[in-house]
């Protein structure tokens, strides 16, 4: 049974099993659940469905945050994307588009799935339904990347954290950043090594990242962190299946990545105390949405 404790423990018993992590951690959940491996791999296929669901929601030109601070955002993205000659090409523009819909969703009360959090929620699946819809992958290779995604964030959530109050926000788009990007290198047809070296790139380069959403609400600048964090998972994907090793491993990423959450101080842990949240414009909107406060 496998105990979700480090990367290299899921890289080493694929190399041993010479299987994909995916196929490796859909076996171990159906045992440790006592399940079927079909009905756990329907519940992830559910999952993706509400991923789908969620960037259509978010499309739509009208969709407003219930606060009112944030709407749009995904629909505007989409509409840019159409245009030749983006700077990021039409793809990765989409891909944007896609992160930006699913995390306004979320700002909506709607529904979501939080991969690994709510506020980091619009990074795996802009990623993943882009394959989907814009590459032709096949909906199984999707839904079993989904496995990968959430064992890496299952070693994530043991050895550093998940939370934004207790690591910063690179505990949640950065965790959803490097879950994502260990998903596109088994997409691409990447070896697990390369996996981990995908997820080791994507946690440095958002090692430190601040948690600090304007009047506490997961809007400001959380919706737009959702776009770095989809692009810093292409492009950690695309370093690792280049052969560019991360040379400092993922699990010491992690474990330096806790080390850098615990010596945040509380201001910058979701408390809107510091950061972009103290800024007189990010006072002045909190008391847009919540009056005088003093």
């Amino acid at each position: 049974m496998l105990k979700y404790e480090s990367i290299a423990e899921l890289v080493s018993e694929a190399e041993k099993r010479n299987c994909k992590i995916s196929e490796l951690v859909l076996e171990d959940q159906a045992l440790s659940m006592e399940k079927p491996e079909a009905e756990i791999y329907e519940t992830m296929k559910h999952s993706f469905a509400v991923m789908q669901e969620a960037v259509k929601t978010g499309m739509d030109k009208d969709q407003k945050s219930t606060s009112g601070l944030t709407g749009g955002e995904g629909y505007l993205m989409n509409e840019y994307a159409k245009r030749p000659g983006t700077l990021s090409g039409e793809f990765l523009s989409k891909a944007m588009a896609r992160a930006l819909a699913v995390a306004g969703c979320n700002a909506s009360m709607g529904r979501i799935v939080a991969a690994p959090t709510a506020g980091s929620c619009g990074i795996l699946p802009g990623c993943l339904v882009s394959l989907y819809e814009d590459r032709g992958f096949a909906e199984k290779d999707i839904v079993m990347s989904m496995f990968t995604s959430g064992a890496f964030g299952m070693v994530v959530a043991k050895r550093a954290s998940l939370a934004g109050a207790q690591g910063g926000c690179q505990a949640e788009c950065g965790s959803a950043a490097a879950m994502a990007a260990a998903a596109l290198v088994e997409l691409m047809g990447g070896a697990p090594s390369q996996c981990a070296d995908a997820c080791a790139i994507a946690i440095s380069s958002q090692m430190g990242l601040v948690c600090d959403p304007v009047a506490g609400l997961v809007e400001i600048p959380c919706i737009k962190r959702n776009v770095s964090g989809l692009s810093i998972a292409f492009s950690s994907a695309d370093l690792a299946l280049a052969g560019i090793t991360a040379r400092i491993p993922a699990d010491e990423c992690l474990d330096a990545m806790r080390e850098v959450g615990d010596a945040l101080p509380s201001s910058l842990k979701e408390t809107a105390g510091g950061g972009l949240a103290a800024t007189p414009t990010g006072k002045a909107l909190k008391k847009q949405v919540f009056g005088d406060t003093k």
